[in-house]
């Protein structure tokens, strides 16, 4: 054999010999936490970086919230995010933020997990491609401090003692007070009575000098109505109407406006009033007819002025 021949045989003998290159990972993850200790109620956040080659993905329900293993913590909060360039790999941005509202959890930790990775071809289904490995996500162990002594076998959070006694003086205030309230209300109620006193005999006088003076207005108003048209009927029996049950309000003392004709009669017959009661009812019911009546029921303007006449006799007019 040759040098030259001899030589290449023992090259391609190192070249067997020698490891083949490792591929490259097709997922690479990266956890975190943003501190190393919290006390109780503090906040503490992990994060979860992944990064997928072209073609690769990961499954995040098994990084969901619900599938982290954890020990002394709750999970308050979390958000993923994830993008991918121009070359096609994937980044996912996974936080969690945890807590803890125990006081008896000597070590807190979050415990690694698995989650697994597919490679797709374009124009595959996610449900059709089985999953072509798994990668660990690394856990991560949190100290616990707190200002509460440690190595303590019980926490006293009552005191068992009894509340001090009160001083004398103070024992002795709340009879003090509720008589100052009694005395306070014996004045009032002197000052409350007379003021009621007061306005019920200044009430009457201020209304019937109102209520004449309503009455007036009214006359002066159903005096200028015009009835020639039907629409003008209507309303000027609308007025009468409202006039005469606001005289029988101030006078008999019924409220004639929320009363239907038989119905006034009926308070008129139980107030002892000395108004015309047959005639006054009679003459509201033909009111009302007119006003909600059919067309065809609408009274002329004659017998409208008739009833203005009427009105201005039950409203006292000389």
């Amino acid at each position: 054999m040759t040098p030259r021949r001899l030589a290449l045989a023992c090259f391609t003998l190192m070249a067997a010999a020698m490891p083949a290159a490792a591929a490259p990972a097709p997922v690479h993850v990266h956890a975190s936490l943003d501190r190393t200790a919290i006390w109780v109620a503090d906040r503490v956040t992990y994060t979860i970086d992944i990064v997928c080659g072209p073609g690769v993905d990961v499954l995040l329900d098994d990084l969901a919230k619900e599938k982290l293993r954890l020990n002394g913590l709750e999970v308050v909060g979390s958000e993923a995010t994830a993008t991918t360039d121009a070359e096609g790999e994937t980044r996912h941005h996974l936080r969690f933020v945890l807590t803890t509202y125990r006081v008896d959890s000597p070590s807190l930790s979050i415990e690694p997990l698995s989650v697994r990775y597919y490679a797709h071809r374009p124009g595959q289904r996610q449900q059709d491609v089985a999953p072509a490995g798994e990668v660990p996500v690394p856990g991560a162990v949190l100290a616990f401090r707190s200002t509460l002594p440690e190595q303590q076998p019980a926490l006293q959070l009552r005191d068992d003692r009894a509340a001090a006694g009160r001083h004398a003086f103070f024992a002795h205030a709340g009879q003090a007070g509720g008589a100052l309230v009694i005395l306070a209300i014996v004045p009032a109620t002197f000052i409350g009575v007379s003021a009621i006193g007061r306005r019920a005999r200044g009430t009457p006088r201020r209304s019937r000098r109102q209520a004449r003076q309503d009455e007036r207005a009214a006359l002066e108003r159903l005096r200028t109505l015009d009835v020639a048209g039907e629409e003008e009927r209507r309303r000027a029996y609308d007025e009468i109407s409202a006039a005469v049950r606001a005289h029988l309000a101030a006078h008999a003392h019924v409220p004639a406006a929320a009363l239907t004709a038989s119905e006034l009669d009926a308070a008129l017959a139980a107030s002892g009033s000395r108004t015309p009661r047959e005639s006054v009812a009679a003459f509201l019911a033909a009111c009302d007819e007119a006003r909600y009546g059919p067309p065809q029921a609408l009274p002329s303007p004659q017998a409208c002025r008739d009833a203005l006449a009427e009105a201005e006799q039950f409203l006292g007019a000389r």
